[in-house]
């Protein structure tokens, strides 16, 4: 599935930025149409093939990081596979008129290839690209005088390569990250629900045995007894539903419109300051275990009036001004500290200034 377009990691959202940068290398090209010998229809067909050259690369980059990195991560769209045929037919249409600056587009395009497309594209594209560089430089008349252009490409199809091999690397790091932070996400749910049916069922257990002995004995009473039975059925069925509805809805969007209905409902305002796209994905993840749990805590023990979810790059905050934090370490506080253990951060909980209570989790 593609990220929509504005999401993800920096590279993607403005990685297009840098391929417009680069366009000053055009710059020889340029200079050579401008003093070219060529014949005008020649030279005219020069001056085209280069602005259009420049328009298809940054909209083929602009397009391509926009949604989800180009060939990256993600495969790429099928209109950057004919961005890139283009390119290769806009630098061919220059070389009647630029002779051997054409050899100038070849960065371009190899670039175009390595973050936009496929990496077998990559290495394709890199090879046929050092090679045709060399046989021009080394068999042409005026092959020397690019000697500097062939450095330059090969320099970056260095570059390119170990670039995007750290790009990818970090994609796929991500991803095993969020994979293993649901798998234990899944595996602290199933620990909670294990102990909530455990303790309910304990107890109804031992009223139903109460009940039995006292249904001849004192019927007002098992009555009673009955009474708190179906209540604690209820109660435990409740809490294995919102334990498994948290389950399926456990991205930090879905949990911070889910807690702002859950305090609404006990008049407890909640304020959001920063941007979840500030996390990574396992980061997201963990954070809505942690926003679930600390707002249980505040609805429970806090007295609190307003409550404000603080979110920044490596880090993430829930603080109420309710009654404050006496350094107790009941069960719900131990939970968060796990699970934010198991998504690779570090959970305190301590006393504001103000007399309230701040969640805090770090990466």
């Amino acid at each position: 599935m593609r990220r929509a377009r504005g999401g993800g990691a920096p590279w993607e959202r403005f990685g297009w930025v840098m391929a417009i940068v680069w366009l000053v290398f055009l710059i020889y090209p340029l200079i050579t149409l401008i003093n070219s010998p060529a014949d005008f229809g020649w030279r005219l067909a020069g001056w085209i093939a280069l602005v259009a050259f420049v328009i298809v690369y940054v909209a083929g980059f602009i397009n391509g990081m926009s949604f989800g990195g180009g060939g990256l991560v993600e495969p790429p769209q099928p209109i950057q596979w004919a961005a890139f045929a283009l390119l290769i037919v806009c630098a061919v249409v220059t070389i009647p008129a630029v002779g051997g600056s054409v050899l100038s587009f070849i960065p371009f395009i190899m670039s175009f290839a390595s973050y936009g497309l496929t990496r077998a594209a990559h290495w394709v594209t890199l090879g046929v690209c050092v090679t045709a560089a060399a046989v021009y430089v080394f068999t042409a008349p005026d092959g020397m005088r690019y000697l500097s252009v062939l450095a330059i490409i090969v320099l970056l199809g260095v570059v390119n390569t170990v670039s995007t091999t750290l790009i990818i690397q970090s994609a796929q790091g991500e991803q095993l990250g969020l994979e293993l932070a649901t798998s234990e996400g899944r595996e602290a749910v199933a620990r909670d629900v294990h102990d909530l049916v455990g303790h309910s069922l304990t107890v109804v257990s031992l009223k139903a045995q109460l009940v039995r002995r006292l249904i001849d004995t004192d019927p007002e009473r098992a009555k009673a007894e009955l009474a708190d039975i179906e209540a604690l059925t209820t109660e435990a069925i409740a809490g294995v539903r919102a334990t498994v509805a948290g389950v399926r809805g456990a991205t930090l969007a879905d949990q911070l419109r889910s807690c702002r209905d859950a305090l609404r409902a006990a008049g407890v305002s909640l304020h959001i300051d920063g941007d979840i796209t500030a996390l990574s994905a396992a980061q997201s993840l963990t954070a809505a275990w942690i926003l679930r749990e600390a707002t249980t805590n505040v609805l429970r023990h806090a007295n609190a009036t307003e409550v404000t979810v603080s979110i920044a790059p490596g880090r993430f905050a829930v603080t109420d001004n309710g009654s404050g934090f006496g350094g107790e370490q009941g069960n719900g506080i131990i939970g968060m500290k796990e699970r934010a253990a198991m998504g690779a951060g570090q959970l305190e909980v301590f006393a504001t200034s103000a007399g309230g209570t701040r969640v805090e989790v770090t990466w």
